[in-house]
C-alpha cells in the first residue's frame, strides 16, 4: 500500500510533473519510508519539502494569554484545558534530516522560510540534489540566489498555506503572483517558478509569459482523491470562492492563507497575541479534534489559495497530464 503522503507525490510524478512530499511534520524515518513508497510507484523525479525556520523560544506568559483567549471555546465544548496535547511538531531541517536526504538523493529538495545553514545546503547540493526555495519579494529572491538556491519559487499573495517570507514579516505588502513573477525574473539569473492563484492551464500560460519557467500548484491538487486532506477541508475547498480566504496566523503563529472559518473570524485573522510559530497550534489542537469529530471545520486550518473554485476532482496523474496538454493548447492559440 502507498502511504497517504506518498500517494499524491507519486501520482503527480507519474503524470510527468514534479511530485512533492511535505516533510515539515515528518521525522527522518518517516521521510525514508515515504520516499521509498514513491520510488515503488515511479522512477520519475520528486521533491522533498522542508521548513527551515528558527525554533521559537518558549514564552509561558504569551502562551498563557493565548490559552486564556481559547478558554471560552474549551468550556463550550466541555474540554479540559489542562489535558496534555499530543500532536505532530513542525521541526526545521537539521543535520539528522540532512543525513536522510543525502542518502535518499531526491532530484529536488525545497525549503520554506529561507534556507538552512550553509553547511547543510552544501551537503544537499553535493549529493546531487537541486535546491529550491520560496521568495515573496525580489529581495528575498536575490538573497536565495546568493546563498545557493538553484531555482526560486516566486510565491504571490494568492497562494494557499504559509507565506515563505523570511526577510520581512509585513504580509500587507506582499505582491500578487503576476506582479511578483516578472520582478523576480528580472532580479535573478536562476530559473523562476510561479506559485499562487494558478488553478488551471490559463494561469500556467500566463506565468510562463511573465518569465517563469514552471509553475507550482498546490490547491488544485487538494481536490485529487490521492490528497490526504480531511473531510471538512475537502468540503470547504468545494465551496470556496475568490473572496472566502484570508491570511491568518491563528492556527500556527505564522501567516498562512486558508478558507475563512469561525476561528479565523473570531480570533484573527491576524492575532497579535498568538504564540510564535509553530506553538500557536498546540492549544488549538483539542478544539480542532473535537470539532472535526462532529463534522465541523470551525477550528481547522483549511489551507487554500484564492483560485480554489477552479479545482477539479481528477486523479493526480490525469490532472497533471490534462494541465500540460491544455497549457500547450492555450500557448499555441496565443501565437
Amino acid at each position: 500500500m502507498v502511504g497517504p503522503k506518498a500517494d499524491l507525490a507519486a501520482s503527480v510524478s507519474l503524470g510527468g510533473g514534479l511530485g512533492s512530499l511535505a516533510c515539515a511534520t515528518l521525522g527522518p524515518d518517516d521521510v525514508r519510508k515515504e520516499a521509498g513508497l514513491i520510488r515503488q510507484r515511479t522512477q520519475g523525479p520528486f521533491n522533498l519539502n522542508f521548513f527551515c525556520h528558527t525554533p521559537p523560544v518558549p514564552d509561558a506568559q504569551r502562551e498563557g494569554v493565548w490559552k486564556a483567549r481559547l478558554a471560552p471555546y474549551y468550556a463550550e465544548m466541555g474540554l479540559d484545558p489542562n489535558e496534555p496535547v499530543r500532536m505532530a511538531n513542525r521541526t526545521p531541517f537539521d543535520a539528522t534530516m540532512c543525513d536522510a536526504v543525502v542518502a535518499l538523493r531526491p532530484k529536488v529538495v525545497s525549503f520554506h522560510f529561507g534556507l538552512p545553514e550553509p553547511a547543510l545546503v552544501a551537503r544537499v547540493k553535493d549529493a546531487g540534489c537541486l535546491v529550491f526555495s520560496s521568495a515573496t519579494t525580489a529581495e528575498e529572491a536575490r538573497w536565495l540566489e546568493a546563498h545557493g538556491a538553484d531555482a526560486i519559487i516566486a510565491q504571490g499573495a494568492e497562494a494557499g498555506g504559509h507565506r515563505g517570507m523570511f526577510l520581512t514579516t509585513d504580509v500587507a505588502s506582499q505582491a500578487g503572483t503576476f506582479a511578483l513573477v516578472p520582478q523576480v525574473a528580472d532580479a535573478v539569473r536562476v530559473p523562476v517558478i510561479a506559485a499562487g492563484g494558478i488553478g488551471d492551464a490559463r494561469g500556467i500560460v500566463a506565468a510562463l509569459a511573465l518569465g517563469a519557467c514552471a509553475v507550482q500548484m498546490g490547491t488544485a491538487y487538494l481536490f485529487c482523491p490521492e490528497s490526504n486532506v480531511s473531510a471538512v477541508h475537502r468540503a470547504a475547498l468545494k465551496s470556496a470562492r475568490d473572496d472566502t480566504t484570508a491570511l491568518t496566523n491563528v492556527f500556527t503563529g505564522r501567516p498562512a492563507r486558508g478558507v475563512l472559518n469561525r476561528a479565523v473570524r473570531e480570533l484573527g485573522p491576524i492575532a497579535a497575541d498568538a504564540p510564535a510559530f509553530p506553538l500557536a497550534a498546540t492549544a488549538l489542537q483539542p478544539l480542532r479534534t473535537h470539532a472535526e469529530g462532529r463534522g465541523s471545520g470551525d477550528f481547522s486550518p483549511l489551507w487554500s489559495g484564492q483560485a480554489a473554485s477552479l479545482g477539479r476532482e481528477l486523479g493526480a496523474t490525469e490532472l497533471t497530464r490534462s494541465l500540460a496538454a491544455r497549457a500547450l493548447e492555450h500557448a499555441f492559440l496565443a501565437r
